[in-house]
């Protein structure tokens, strides 16, 4: 760590509304593209200034984001953005398999050929998304079919717990996309968990889900233990044994 690094230009805007909630989104956008660097840190007084804000409102968002794990405010410094520990990813997955598994089950009790055509849609743009290689786009299609299965289950809470989580591990930085699958590859787990919806057949739509979702949680797993040093690459044995062994334990 680094001590009161001057973080890079943002560009000003004007801030309507919530200062605060515009403050968070502009620093958001910051540590997905990796202008602001985790395990360094940064002076909220500097940040403030580059963004034309007075204090208040980043140390608002700041707040907000310690509180889902995505920055560390250290007192009377400033802030450093943090990498996810693989077992903190773990975990998070866990959660979300506990919701996402439980709300494609209800929205497959019966064919749901309207939901299906909603998330087609949205595996359509991501496709496309995919054959430019736009990751970017790609993903934000990725969440719009997650958060389309949500929706529809109608648990608004879950809903909005999976999209922090979700943010949490983008701060990981460039997804498993290129280093371990293909968004091609991704794109092609999505296919059964749609399929099965369509059709009203529950089990297959569970056993979708969970398979998506194991897969895309060991393979982060392994990225960040190499990220940490608990294997030597992504996908070295070391790598991948850990990331089972710490998946097997907060499983259960």
């Amino acid at each position: 760590m680094t001590g009161n690094t001057v973080p890079p230009a943002f560009t000003p805007r004007k801030l309507p509304e919530s200062l605060a909630s515009q403050v968070f989104q502009l620093l958001r956008s910051a540590i997905h593209t990796g202008a602001l660097d985790p395990d360094t840190l940064y002076s909220i007084a500097q940040v403030a200034e580059q963004l034309e804000v007075s204090r208040s409102p980043v140390r608002e968002a700041l707040l907000r984001m310690a509180e889902t794990g995505i920055v560390q405010i250290v007192r009377n410094r400033g802030f450093v953005v943090m990498r996810p520990h693989p077992r903190e990813i773990a975990e998070i997955f866990a959660v979300r398999l506990a919701l996402e598994v439980a709300a494609v089950e209800r929205v497959s009790r019966t064919a749901n050929p309207v939901l299906g055509a909603h998330l087609r849609l949205a595996i359509s743009e991501s496709h496309v998304a995919a054959t430019r290689g736009d990751e970017e786009e790609f993903f934000r299609h990725d969440f719009l079919m997650h958060d389309g299965i949500l929706a529809a289950a109608g648990n608004e809470r879950a809903r909005r717990i999976v999209a922090e989580l979700r943010e949490t591990i983008r701060i990981l930085g460039p997804y498993t996309a290129g280093q371990t699958r293909s968004l091609a590859d991704i794109e092609r787990e999505h296919e059964p968990i749609v399929a099965a919806i369509e059709a009203g057949q529950t089990l297959p739509a569970q056993e979708a889900m969970r398979a998506h979702l194991t897969h895309t949680s060991l393979l982060l797993i392994q990225q960040a233990c190499a990220v940490h040093g608990a294997g030597e690459t992504v996908l070295s044995e070391n790598g991948v044994a850990a990331a089972r062994a710490i998946w097997a334990d907060v499983l259960g």
